[in-house]
């Protein structure tokens, strides 16, 4: 049997997960683990190490607490969302009239006052009117219109 590579992707994203479930057993006892001359008794010991429960990092110093602020409303939250990395996960609006679908660099206007603009190279045709869409964060930052009734979500960011 031939062993091939793992993809680059799958292969950082196996490095990631395992950083992960590392980073959470204190490192003398993965210095014991490795300190054991035979392999067949190391590889139990990391075993054991990886079949303990997740322990939780102890809390920080105490820090200082910063001051009380008054909270934005929903409403503020929404006209920010796409412009600010906080916020809600979503906003919800309408686009009016006919649609068409989209291609590459086309603009939707929303009638909550938002304009998206499509940022990757999809493209599909419908022939919808008065449309819901939930504008949806995703992650590193993007962001997906979802259109009742399709199937698709092209990614879009905020030009207005």
């Amino acid at each position: 049997m031939n062993a091939r590579p793992l993809p680059a992707p799958a292969a950082a994203l196996l490095l990631l997960l395992s950083q992960a479930a590392l980073a959470q057993v204190p490192h003398t006892e993965m210095q014991r683990c490795r300190a054991l001359a035979d392999s067949t008794a190391r590889l139990a010991c990391y075993d054991a190490l990886a079949a303990q429960p997740a322990r939780t990092p102890a809390p920080p110093a105490a820090a200082a607490t910063p001051a009380p602020t008054a909270t934005a409303s929903p409403a503020a939250h929404a006209t920010e969302f796409g412009r600010a990395s906080s916020g809600p996960d979503s906003v919800e609006s309408v686009i009016p009239g006919a649609f068409d679908g989209w291609a590459a660099s086309k603009r939707f206007k929303l009638a909550n006052g938002q304009v998206w603009q499509v940022a990757d190279g999809s493209s599909a045709f419908y022939n919808l009117r008065d449309v819901k869409v939930r504008v949806k964060r995703g992650s590193f930052g993007s962001f997906y219109l979802e259109i009742d009734g399709v199937n698709q979500a092209p990614r879009v960011r905020r030009v207005e």
